[in-house]
């Protein structure tokens, strides 16, 4: 097994890196002939970027650009900043690249796996909230189309060896790296017991379309979420449309935003969220560790917030006050014990992993392609999403008929439609 890549970098995934990069850039964005493909990695995933980049000329792309990210270079402009308002700042020639990406023939691809943690302990929060939140202030438009399915966009996870050590403490480096890699394509259906190619992911997304169509066929009203610390009720809208294993968007192409997934999810009513939260993992939210995340929704906005410590608490805060309807609700979704990255038992520290192995939601913005065409009420405006996982092992979801009956949708932490 080569494990060295034609960069000269590390390879965790050995030869089945072709066939991850394919999933991603077929199955992700449906990569045609004739598109532009933006990348937006940090420099640690050069590995990746580069496999992605190939796997999209192999797809027939007319175009790849890899773009390089630097925390260290946002920290310093909340460090030396002069003036409040450059924060977060957009170079001038932004707004047309955003224009571009949302064209038929482009898409996007983000990469996550945390390389350079801690880069903004010790900087005041508020500052940190503005620099991280102000470009998608910049960009709604561009943030909206996204979630209204009008851009072409995916994420993938690549094991650096920061991450690699969190999952798998006083493990070896590399080797730490190839048995979060082996998880990887477990989960993405590609271990060493599933189909060739990702034949065992198209199956697996196909499997959480059809529970979609089955929720939003069953047009539940409200949900109640009870666990350890949880029994919270959301509201559902007239129209709502369950989600889960990709979609079809505006101009033909079936992309999956997340891989791996394991979620069915929707956007509940917002303004329509009552009770207390738990969650049962910790947060990765740039770069940092959120634990003991618990609140309060009353009249759908939170109106408690706690963390193991103080700081993260105030960060988090900060974050949530940076816009008018960051606390409330933009998404709720369903996870059942069949997943995948749950059974593994593990947490990930990764919220594109950890939000795949228990039922969580989301502050912030929710989804327009959660509604039928023309019935768009109900939806949650913000810029800001923030998932936070609050399922276990004896989760509980019940959901409320249009009939007025309750029907158990996940008790025992298992499915029961």
């Amino acid at each position: 097994m080569s494990t060295t890549s034609p960069t000269g970098d590390f390879n965790p995934f050995g030869r089945e890196l072709e066939r991850y990069a394919d999933c991603v850039v077929q199955a992700g964005v449906d990569t045609r002939a004739g598109d532009v493909l933006d990348i937006r990695t940090p420099v640690a995933h050069r590995v990746l970027a580069v496999a992605l980049t190939e796997a999209a000329y192999r797809a027939g792309a007319q175009t790849v650009e890899v773009s390089y990210s630097e925390p260290r270079a946002q920290a310093a402009r909340v460090r030396y900043g002069k003036k409040r308002d450059d924060l977060g700042a957009l170079p001038p020639w932004s707004p047309a690249r955003y224009r571009e990406l949302q064209r038929p023939t482009a898409a996007t691809l983000g990469t996550t796996g945390e390389s350079d943690p801690g880069v903004f302990d010790g900087l005041p929060p508020d500052r940190v909230a503005l620099e991280l939140q102000r470009p998608a202030q910049e960009n709604k438009q561009f943030i909206r189309a996204m979630l209204d399915g009008g851009v072409r966009w995916s994420g993938c996870a690549f094991p650096t060896p920061l991450w690699a050590a969190q999952v798998f403490p006083g493990v070896e480096p590399q080797r730490a790296q190839r048995r979060l890699a082996r998880d990887l394509l477990e989960f993405c259906r590609m271990g060493k017991n599933d189909p060739p190619g990702h034949k065992g992911w198209t199956a697996h997304a196909r499997a959480l379309r059809r529970r979609g169509r089955a929720l939003t066929k069953l047009a539940p009203t409200a949900l109640r979420l009870r666990g350890p610390g949880t029994d919270l009720t959301v509201g559902l809208s007239p129209g709502t449309v369950w989600i889960g294993g990709g979609r079809e968007l505006k101009y033909g192409h079936v992309t999956c935003p997340n891989i791996p997934t394991e979620e069915v999810f929707t956007s509940p009513k917002a303004g329509v969220a009552e009770g207390p939260f738990r969650c049962s993992m910790p947060l990765s939210f740039h770069g940092r560790m959120f634990e003991g995340i618990a609140g309060e929704f009353r009249g759908g906005r939170l109106v408690r917030l706690e963390c193991k410590r103080e700081a993260d608490r105030k960060l988090l805060a900060a974050f949530l006050d940076s816009e008018p309807n960051a606390r409330r609700l933009g998404e709720v979704a369903l996870v059942d014990g069949s997943s995948r990255i749950g059974s593994s038992g593990r947490v990930y520290y990764n919220t594109l992993l950890d939000e795949n192995a228990a039922c969580h939601i989301a502050f912030g913005s929710g989804f327009g392609v959660a509604r039928e065409p023309g019935k768009k009420g109900g939806i949650n405006q913000a810029q800001l999403h923030i998932d936070v996982m609050i399922g276990t092992p004896d989760f509980e979801v019940t959901a409320t008929l249009p009939s007025g009956k309750q029907r158990v949708l996940i008790s025992d932490g298992e499915w029961r439609i």
